[in-house]
């Protein structure tokens, strides 16, 4: 995945979790990882699994598609 596109990436789930008013500590709880983990993923310094965008989806109760949109 090129660089643009995790930034798209991350900047999504980002802007999802904000709405949600969590914090990345919160979120990294709910889904069971590391607030470190959140945060490499939404500043694309990390490619998240298939399965950890799932799960985020889930959490964040969100459809898949709105956080991959112009990925």
């Amino acid at each position: 995945m090129n660089q643009e596109r995790l930034r798209t990436l991350g900047l999504n789930i980002k802007f999802a979790r904000m709405k949600k008013n969590l914090s990345q500590e919160e979120l990294a709880e709910l889904i069971d990882t590391s607030r470190t983990t959140i945060s490499m993923i939404e500043t694309a310094r990390q490619n998240p699994t298939v399965l950890k965008v799932i799960d985020i989806s889930k959490v964040l109760n969100i459809d898949i598609n709105e956080l991959i949109k112009d990925v």
